[in-house]
């Protein structure tokens, strides 16, 4: 479990349903400010189609789970204290906010589509979701400009002496973000400012603070309640406005998915997470039927009910990970199982870092790896893809 998604958004647009619904905790759920006081861990789901089928193999998972070929490898799933405006300012649970925050790869922000809770997390009717995504970057932006001044304050004290560079003040004081020298450069010459921060006007401040933002903590939107026609009115509307093409929207209703999964566990229905359908197969009522009639609905024509693709979408889409199967050519990941493990890398990660995922033994004795698939030879500095099994060959 490497990785760990980061869920957010204002109080009392679902956050915590959500949270309950994808790793079926329970944590409070309320219609009223601060719900979640704590940051709230939980383990989720990502689904990866299963590599043992490809070699008539049934997978052994030694974490997680696999159903009927598809694999449901674990993520950090992280309910992050209620956010409002001011946050960077340290109003509300500001910093305790923005200090867990951080710990995350991803965020995924639950937004109220339905226009029901305004800015404050307050019951109202006709706000304009636009509110919620804009101030929750604005003040992830707003953070980071207070991070970044302090790195240009840093450089101007001559920290570094008198041949130093303004993205190694920058990439240290910044080191939080996980950034690094060369990002920081990168992205202030993309920007087309000059290497000098005497140079940059406060509007420039603002545009790079922003650019290293969206790359060191992605944001995908989570739109909730779309199971309202209002709520797709909204969604239609804002997904077409360019202002937010930078980022990706995922039709969700945290109410359904828990609903499903909850009726699957009592033998109502089959349901797999993630699936655009269900077969109801218990007896329910006629008024229960209708219910689920309606989530069936909702679920075919968007394709689920959200959650699960919301962290799919963060982590395999926006973040570009890759899951990797550690193997045998002959499909047996060792002795003790068939295909026990699945590890979700980078996006870019080599045989090498394989290895050294899997020990720093391994990795420092790594001679080859082997594509299980093809049985041929691959080098240390081969670049992995998605749903590659591979066996590591090392002295260790």
């Amino acid at each position: 479990m490497s990785y760990k998604i980061g869920l957010v958004g204002k109080p009392s647009v679902g956050k915590s349903s959500f949270f309950n619904a994808a790793t079926m905790n329970d944590v409070p759920e309320g219609a009223y400010p601060f719900t979640t006081i704590d940051p709230s861990i939980g383990e989720a789901y990502v689904r990866v189609e299963c590599a043992a089928p490809e070699f008539d193999e049934s997978c052994t998972p030694s974490v997680g789970y696999c159903d009927h070929g598809m694999r449901f490898v674990p993520v950090k799933l992280v309910d992050v204290a209620g956010l409002i405006p001011g946050a960077h300012e340290g109003k509300g649970l500001g910093n305790q906010f923005l200090t867990d925050l951080n710990e995350a790869d991803v965020l995924v922000h639950v937004v109220d589509f339905s226009g029901e809770t305004d800015i404050e997390g307050e019951a109202t009717e006709g706000h304009d979701p636009r509110e919620d995504i804009d101030f929750l970057e604005n003040e992830l932006d707003m953070w980071y400009l207070g991070v970044l001044e302090k790195g240009i304050d840093r450089y101007r004290s001559g920290y570094h002496g008198e041949d130093k560079d303004i993205e190694v003040d920058l990439a240290e004081q910044m080191s939080a973000f996980k950034t690094n020298k060369d990002e920081i450069k990168q992205i202030i010459l993309s920007l087309g400012l000059e290497l000098d921060p005497d140079e940059w006007d406060d509007a420039d401040k603002e545009s790079l603070a922003r650019e290293i933002r969206k790359r060191t903590k992605p944001i995908i939107i989570a739109a909730n309640k779309m199971d309202k026609p209002v709520s797709q009115e909204n969604y239609e509307e804002i997904t077409a406005d360019p202002d937010y093409e930078h980022l990706t929207f995922v039709p969700t209703s945290a109410h359904a998915e828990k609903a499903l999964k909850k009726a699957d566990e009592g033998g109502v229905v089959d349901y797999r997470p993630g699936d655009d359908d269900f077969d109801i197969v218990g007896d329910v009522s006629d008024e229960q039927e209708a219910g689920l009639e309606q989530i069936r609905e909702f679920v075919t024509e968007f394709g689920g009910t959200g959650v699960q693709q919301s962290l799919e979408n963060a982590l395999f889409d926006v973040m570009g990970a890759i899951a990797i199967f550690p193997g045998s050519a002959n499909g047996k990941s060792d002795s003790q199982g068939v295909f026990r493990d699945c590890f979700i890398l980078p996006e870019g990660s080599t045989t090498e870092d394989f290895a050294y995922h899997l020990h720093s033994d391994i990795g420092d004795g790594l001679l080859h790896g082997i594509d299980c698939h093809s049985k041929r030879q691959i080098g240390s500095d081969h670049e992995l893809a998605h749903r590659d099994v591979v066996e590591i060959v090392s002295t260790n």
